[in-house]
């Protein structure tokens, strides 16, 4: 049974709603967000997030909102707007008509922040930031009170006003909540609800100095649209009652539910974004959409697909504790899928050269290859035969160890799809030693890999055909870290851990025929190789490049029949 098919893991929110329904709070209606800040690229952390935000509407028959929080102009751009966008649709995910930034709320923001300071709920503050931080206190001490929050309220209203026409410097003023100085919470302790920022916004320009903090904009926006359940995660349970301050004291429309879930960690890679960005200024990786990055761009690019990602996150479910996820699940998902819809071929990266002594030099046959056992629909195809071939070097040893079993010499093996071959003699260059050349003798008989004698071998090989085979690039990628939590034994330093094997570029390989007009994003499984997808961004028309997405060896299946026994 194909991965897709699996029942999902247990979700503690579908209860929450059930009960929501059973009451007919909201209506009965169901309305989520998608909530992403447009300063980096989208990873496998974020798909779990938009799985469950969009899954939840459609479970619930309601609609699911993607929005923008674009507070913070001096890291967010539109490239990320776009990118993110595109991840989304890509995931198979559609916001129809409900595209939102936070900034389409920035006067009914402002005009909330009025009616905060005018309730006396809020603050102009002459404190610098490194002051708030003082007058805060620590987990154990309270917090002191600002020399300024005993202003007036018409004091307050002036103040503001003339913060947004930019009369004052970057830094010099905030806009505070008026909440507990002695809260044990450290977020109700006056949080900042504006600050001053003269930098123009990628989509209002110049048309604001001040922006809202994400702690109060992200409440306010959720209550313009509607929303009914505001999922998101554990790291913002602590403010949650903030959350809840800021609806109970504006004029807003509705209340929604903020509900909180584990983030998603996984091993053998990083999700901060902090951490990605270094990756790539710092040249470990050729970019956000490289293919050893978690980014969506990056796997979209190795090969891994939408249906396998939704999978996963089905897979892990949703909860509250928070844990490791083997990276191994994740694979196994991308496995799963691409076994029932990749093509079969034939590709030798390192190739070493076979000539059949007895085969005649001027026949070329078609012999016929089944292009995917687990769905014979997709039918077969020819890949030529002739008198010179490549096979994989790793697949010829000339002294085996006992238990090796491929091609030696005086050793007969099976060519796939075609006829049982025989080493007969090894060819060297007489400077290094190094094998170049073998020279085999073909069985006639045995078409289509049977001998009609009963005789039996206990290797089958893959082969290109010389004279026809394409000369491509391939890259094989391998996990970015050695090490399951990057940075663990390091004092937190992820960059000791960098994997130096993560990317081999192969450039001599050699794949049948079949594979000349391959179109970049198609995928294939190389047979005894491992799963291949040919290069969105580095292929040319008749020059495919092609990354291995993951290798044909399962260590999760492993794990699994292991614990089951």
């Amino acid at each position: 049974m194909a991965i897709t098919d699996s029942a999902p893991a247990p979700n503690f929110i579908h209860h929450i709603i059930d009960e929501d329904l059973k009451i007919h709070k909201n209506d009965g209606r169901v309305i989520t967000r998608f909530p992403p800040e447009p300063n980096g690229y989208l990873h496998i952390g974020h798909a779990k997030s938009i799985c469950l935000n969009f899954g939840l509407a459609a479970d619930y028959h309601g609609v699911c909102n993607l929005r923008f929080d674009d507070t913070n102009p001096s890291k967010e751009e539109m490239e990320y707007v776009e990118s993110i966008m595109a991840d989304v649709r890509w995931l198979g995910f559609d916001w129809e008509d409900r595209l939102f930034f936070a900034s389409d709320y920035f006067e009914p923001l402002y005009d909330y922040a009025l009616h905060l300071i005018k309730t006396g709920k809020a603050y102009v503050c002459d404190l610098s930031p490194e002051q708030v931080r003082e007058y805060r206190g620590t987990l154990t001490a309270p917090g002191a009170d600002s020399p300024f929050r005993q202003r007036s309220v018409p004091e307050n209203l002036d103040l503001f006003k003339r913060m947004r026409a930019g009369e004052f410097a970057d830094g010099s003023r905030t806009l505070r909540a008026k909440i507990d100085m002695a809260s044990p919470n450290l977020n109700m302790r006056d949080p900042v609800l504006y600050r001053i920022k003269p930098e123009s916004h990628h989509r209002t320009g110049d048309a604001w100095c001040i922006y809202p903090m994400y702690d109060y904009a992200h409440p306010l926006s959720d209550a313009l649209e509607g929303i009914t359940h505001s999922i998101c995660t554990m790291e913002y349970e602590d403010h949650r009652v903030l959350y809840d301050w800021a609806l109970d004291h504006c004029p807003v429309p509705c209340h929604p539910q903020q509900i909180e879930f584990a983030r998603l960690n996984l091993s053998y890679t990083v999700m901060s974004k902090r951490k990605l960005l270094q990756l790539v200024n710092e040249g470990h990786v050729a970019g956000w959409d490289d293919p050893r990055m978690p980014t969506l761009a990056g796997m979209r690019r190795r090969g891994y697909t939408p249906e396998a990602i939704r999978a996963f996150c089905e897979r892990i479910g949703v909860g509250k504790r928070e844990n490791l996820v083997d990276l191994a699940l994740l694979e196994f998902c991308v496995r799963e899928d691409l076994n029932y819809r990749a093509p079969r071929v034939m590709g030798v990266l390192r190739p070493l050269k076979v000539v059949l002594l007895n085969y005649p030099e001027d026949r070329v046959e078609e012999i016929e290859a089944v292009n995917n056992p687990e769905d014979l629909t997709q039918g077969a195809r020819k890949a030529p035969f002739s008198r010179v071939l490549y096979i994989e070097r790793e697949d010829f040893m000339e002294d085996p160890p006992k238990k090796f079993y491929r091609l030696a010499p005086g050793r007969e093996v099976r060519l796939r799809y075609a006829y049982f071959i025989r080493c007969e003699a090894v060819v060297k260059d007489p400077l290094t030693g190094e094998v170049v050349e073998l020279r085999c003798t073909y069985d006639p008989a045995t078409r289509g890999g049977h001998a009609p004698d009963g005789r039996r071998v206990k290797a089958t090989l893959h082969w290109v055909s010389a004279a026809q085979a394409v000369s491509a690039e391939v890259r094989l990628y391998d996990r970015l870290f050695t090490q399951a939590v990057p940075g663990e034994e390091h004092g937190g330093d992820f960059q000791a851990d960098l994997n130096p094997a993560s990317l081999q570029v192969l450039t001599s390989c050699r794949l049948e025929p079949s594979l000349a007009g391959a179109l970049p994003g198609s995928f294939y499984q190389f047979e005894r190789q491992g799963y291949f997808c040919v290069d969105q961004k580095d292929s040319a028309p008749g020059a495919p490049v092609f990354n291995r997405t993951v290798t044909l060896k399962d260590p999760w299946a492993r794990l699994q029949q292991a614990q089951k026994k």
